[in-house]
């Protein structure tokens, strides 16, 4: 495993699971099953259903690089994560809703075109 320092972890374009594991000293796959089970509050991890029948790995992760450094160091907050959580989910059910509301609207726009 490679070593990471926190400045490490700041610089980095994108952490993947493999850097937060090392990281944090855990495998990629604990960094991944515990983020989906909302165990380890380092970032998101979203499930695209859409992907399920066609894709294999249906799941995309953001590890929020302060997060992580701070879990490390056990100073993450529960509750400012809790609520930072909750109001990303109502923003992604927003944005669920607004794209079937499109989808809805280009259906009927072609069907006109017929």
């Amino acid at each position: 495993m490679a070593k990471y320092t926190d400045e490490d972890i700041r610089n980095c374009k994108k952490v993947t699971l493999k850097i937060a594991g090392d990281y944090l000293g855990i495998s990629h796959l604990a960094v991944g099953v515990g983020m989906r089970n909302n165990l380890l509050p380092i970032g998101f991890a979203i499930h695209n259903e859409e992907r399920d029948c066609r894709f294999s790995e249906s799941w995309s992760y953001h590890i929020v690089p302060d997060r992580l450094i701070a879990y490390k160091h056990g100073t993450i907050s529960e509750v400012h994560v809790e609520n930072i959580e909750k109001s990303l989910n109502t923003m992604v059910d927003e944005f669920g809703k607004l794209r079937q509301e499109l989808l809805f609207i280009l259906s009927e726009n072609s069907e006109q075109k017929i």
